[in-house]
């Protein structure tokens, strides 16, 4: 399983779980519980799309460094060979 689909099921599986406790708490009229889970849902959504774009971005710059290392590994061996 990849890491993304992995993240994916782990944040699909705690905001199942934070909805259904808000929603059985709002059935039973504790209003202000059931908010902070509701709350606490929506930010594991935002925790979860900020993790991404942060792995997206670790990435791509680790993608540039491996350009620059061989760019530098073929001008040592270039100069080597002169």
């Amino acid at each position: 399983m990849s890491s993304y689909a992995f993240s994916r099921g782990v944040t699909i599986l705690a905001v199942g779980f934070l909805l259904l406790n808000a929603a059985l708490l709002f059935v039973v009229n504790r209003y202000i519980v059931a908010s902070v889970f509701t709350l606490a849902a929506v930010l594991v959504v935002i925790g979860w799309f900020w993790y991404r774009r942060v792995m997206r971005e670790l990435d791509e710059d680790r993608k540039a460094m491996k350009r620059e290392v061989e760019s530098l590994r073929d001008l040592l061996h270039t100069h080597h060979l002169n």
